[in-house]
């Protein structure tokens, strides 16, 4: 999204142990062997949504279909016990180290206190909204983690996105964009509340809803997104960041529908430019996947300027996590935005890019976590 604006960013025990270089190569060995089960299963359980077996994703979106996930795991497992394809079971690692956030491997449950409850929170619904060009599609593993940890999500479909079926070309505000995210809102009860999550451009979108309906909205997580301020589009924050070397104006792809002395109706991120812009930490599985999922982006509500208050959005408990390894939205720029509408509390991800949901699933979603749990602090 930054890119569009920058234009106009066990093993049997023997008597002995082995050798130290055949245990740093059984270690390897069998975390790429887990790496690309991994793979395999997120790539087929992405695709059944891409495809719409998830069709509760239409419109304003429902719970994860998890079926995919559970089948794919169960196959999963029954590998490693075999050892696949008639092959003896992998050796475990004989490293010692502690498991990162960052292993594969690692179950939310370790992840978490056991004594987790999330119907003890103020709730435990949470709201999953996407940025410019992506779906409900790019939050498969951070959806799975979540239930996992008994939280229930939905993630959206933006008006001209994922399997949304409307015309990007046609969307001609924000408010038209981002209707999905305020009928869902709308069909809560007056006393549920729910936390939302906004990626990239989808930020404006979470500013907007706040604005609409500041009681049902508990907290506001803006993930390497636009944290706009009132009065200010997506298209004055970001001019905050001027590209230097040309990589941003070079992936764009402007499409003009109503011709060309016409403004342009929507823009394209080049495919050939995904990786590096947008995925630079990602894994290869993942980039195909966007690469093959993502739609335009609708143009004017890029230039929309907000109308925010302090009266409802100012009420609304704003969270920041930034990205440091993102290419689309720099780091310096996600601060510059925080010095200037500082939120409760900016938290931070070491080593994700601009897809936090593909190149650190597993300390998002613990970052998640600790923002549901926090507790209102009380100031005197």
């Amino acid at each position: 999204m930054g890119s569009l604006l920058s234009c106009l960013s066990d093993p049997s025990p023997s008597s002995s142990p082995p050798p130290a270089v055949k245990r740093r190569s059984s270690s390897a060995s069998s975390r790429r062997a887990s790496s690309a089960a991994i793979d395999e299963e997120a790539l087929a359980a992405a695709a059944a949504l891409v495809l719409g077996q998830r069709g509760s994703f239409a419109g304003v979106g429902g719970a994860f279909e998890r079926s995919a996930s559970v089948r794919y795991a169960a196959k999963r497992g029954g590998q490693q016990q075999q050892g696949g394809l008639g092959f003896p079971p992998l050796p475990r690692s004989s490293s010692t180290r502690p498991r990162s956030l960052a292993d594969p491997d690692l179950h939310p449950q370790q992840l978490l206190a056991k004594d987790l409850n999330t119907k003890d929170l103020e709730t435990n619904i949470i709201v999953l909204v996407h940025g410019g060009g992506f779906g409900a599609w790019c939050w498969y593993k951070t959806i799975a983690l979540l239930e996992d940890s008994g939280f229930r999500v939905n993630a959206i479909d933006l008006t001209g996105s994922g399997i949304h079926s409307y015309d990007t070309n046609k969307i001609g505000s924000l408010m038209q964009y981002a209707e999905p995210l305020t009928s869902y809102l709308k069909s809560l009860g007056d006393t549920e509340k729910v936390i939302l999550v906004g990626h990239d451009f989808g930020g404006a979108c979470l500013s907007y809803a706040m604005e609409m309906f500041p009681s049902k909205v508990a907290k506001a997580v803006f993930l390497c997104a636009a944290m706009l301020k009132n009065g200010h589009s997506a298209l004055d924050m970001f001019q905050q960041q001027m590209d230097t070397n040309g990589t941003l104006q070079r992936a764009q792809e402007f499409v003009y529908s109503n011709g060309k002395d016409k403004p342009p109706t929507a823009i394209n991120i080049d495919k050939s430019s995904l990786k590096d812009l947008l995925f630079n930490q990602s894994p290869s599985k993942d980039v195909s996947l966007a690469s093959v999922s993502m739609r335009p982006i609708p143009f004017a509500p890029v230039l929309e300027k907000l109308v925010l208050t302090e009266e409802k959005y100012g009420s609304v408990r704003r969270f920041y996590v930034e990205t440091t390894e993102d290419n689309a939205i720099p780091l310096h720029l996600q601060q510059s935005m925080c010095e200037s509408n500082p939120p409760e509390k900016i938290l931070r991800l070491k080593g994700s890019d601009h897809a936090p949901f593909f190149s650190k699933p597993q300390a998002l979603h613990k970052t998640l976590v600790e923002i549901a749990t926090m507790p209102l602090v009380q100031t005197s």
